[in-house]
């Protein structure tokens, strides 16, 4: 198949145009392409030393879906030193990192370039490292890539009227039309590298794609192939699938697909798991329609991979806690408590950072808490409780509760905002008596240290975490009750 052919065929299968015609529109395109300055500064440096260069893959996908992109890629016949030739003087630094891939990096200014020599790679499909070997053909380089909309290449090393728009598997017509494809077929392509399934999913949940129906016939038939990745790996395409603009998509391939299975099991389980309203076709329906709703939420252009996560795995917890009540109705005692546990294990095992595991069960444990306010037993204490528990997290957890009242009653679904818009007023007022956001005893340890005439110790501890729960069940002291409080507890403990 020659570069460009795809470029002209019709996606519903008309034949392709004269050649005349096909190349005035490949140069026309290529016109209409934002090509930055530095990438026509590089081509002509090739050029003049006689090499090819190509911008490529990422970079053309998305200058043609008007889409910014920090760094640039490219590929060439140059090999790896003689890149390194090239740029001498014109970089402002390289690095060689990944030269044993072909992979070159270069910064000249404020961008940062890669620069791969043309690829024909094997795989010993055990683990997903390639064979490294140089190719001598772009149309070579370019089949050996994930997707079709990354296989397509911006000739650099000519002048710019003379440019070519090189799409020899079909890249463009998949763009236009929102598929996601493989330039080889799909078994070959995720037999060779396990990731790129999970790269498909990643793709629909950041462009909206859709997968042609061999892809998602191979990720079912394959997805076992995914434990030859990496955790490390796994997570850092689950997190950015997450945060995605469309990551409800993303997630419904996974499950659909059976990937999910090997990278978040507790999602899928969540199918058979009905809630005690009866009014979700099931948990796992509902968990992403919170999701969505806490998107919905998020400041705009700042999408939170905690909240996120949360809002996904926040009722994870229910199907090991499932039990049918005598009157007939489902209940999920403490699945809080349970599905934070578990949220913790997922977490770890995929490698995500502490301060996010942390945080992300905190949120599970805590999305329940608010349930027990709304009639009238929630005392200031209860809700300085509130406040200190979620500490840091508060924030998120009051768009995390409102996302999860996601029932179909719009009465109660109203009662159950103006219960949440009360407790925020109640927050509110009490902030502007006391130091709310760092709750802390009216004395410190040296204080209590003084006081007592002790040293530190354990007692001391014990002394902090009883003027702390005074602190909480009655607000702040004066310095003269707190002492008072010190010594009559002191009398009886020490």
């Amino acid at each position: 198949m020659t570069s460009g052919t795809a470029l002209v065929a019709d996606p519903a299968g008309a034949p392709d145009r004269p050649d005349a015609l096909r190349r005035a529109q490949e140069n026309a395109l290529v016109e209409l392409l934002d090509i930055p300055a530095v990438a026509d500064e590089l081509g002509d440096r090739f050029r003049a030393a006689g090499h090819t260069l190509y911008l490529v893959g990422g970079s053309v996908r998305d200058a043609l879906l008007r889409r910014g992109g920090a760094d640039l890629d490219f590929t060439t016949d140059a090999r790896p030193e003689r890149i390194l030739e090239i740029v001498a003087g014109w970089a402002d630094a390289t690095w060689d990192t990944g030269i044993e891939f072909g992979t070159v990096g270069v910064r000249r200014g404020a961008d940062t370039l890669e620069i791969t020599t043309f690829r024909a790679d094997a795989y010993d499909r055990v683990g997903r490292k390639p064979l490294v070997r140089f190719g001598d053909s772009l149309e070579g380089d370019l089949v050996r890539r994930d997707f079709t909309v990354n296989a397509m290449a911006v000739e650099l090393h000519t002048a710019p009227g003379d440019r070519r728009f090189v799409d020899p598997y079909g890249g463009l017509a998949a763009l236009a039309s929102g598929v996601l494809d493989t330039p080889a077929s799909p078994q070959e392509s995720f037999a060779d590298d396990p990731l790129r399934m999970l790269r498909a999913a990643r793709f629909v949940a950041q462009l909206g794609f859709t997968p042609a129906d061999r892809v998602t016939s191979a990720m079912a038939a394959m997805a076992g192939e995914l434990t030859r990745i990496t955790r490390e790996r796994v997570q850092a395409e689950f997190s950015k699938l997450l945060l995605g603009a469309h990551p409800r998509r993303g997630i419904e391939l996974l499950v659909d697909s059976g990937l999910a299975e090997h990278v978040v099991p507790e999602v899928p389980a969540m199918r058979l798991a009905i809630d005690e309203h009866m009014q979700h076709k099931d948990v796992y329906t509902h968990s992403l329609v919170v999701l969505e709703q806490a998107i919905d939420r998020e400041e705009p252009g700042e999408p939170d991979l905690v909240l996120r996560l949360a809002a996904l795995l926040h009722d994870v917890g229910k199907p090991p806690t499932r039990r049918k009540e005598p009157d007939g109705r489902v209940s999920f005692h403490h699945h809080e408590v349970v599905g934070a546990k578990m949220v913790r294990k997922r977490l770890r095992d995929l490698r995500y950072p502490k301060h996010v595991v942390d945080d992300v069960a905190q949120l599970v444990y805590l999305h329940l808490r608010f349930h027990g306010y709304g009639k009238g037993e929630w005392t200031d204490s209860a809700v300085r409780r509130y406040v200190a528990d979620a500490g840091p997290l508060l924030d998120r957890l009051h768009k995390l509760v409102r996302s999860d009242c996601t029932t179909r009653n719009r009465r109660r679904a109203a009662a159950l905002q103006r219960s949440y818009d009360s407790l925020e007023e109640r927050i509110a007022e009490l902030r502007k008596q006391e130091e709310l956001d760092a709750i802390r005893p009216d004395l410190d340890g040296n204080a209590i240290m003084q006081i007592l005439g002790i040293p530190p110790g354990p007692q001391v501890g014990k002394a902090y975490k009883h003027l702390l729960a005074l602190r909480m069940e009655h607000g702040p002291m004066s310095p003269e009750q707190a002492e008072a409080e010190l010594r009559s507890w002191a009398a009886e403990n020490l």
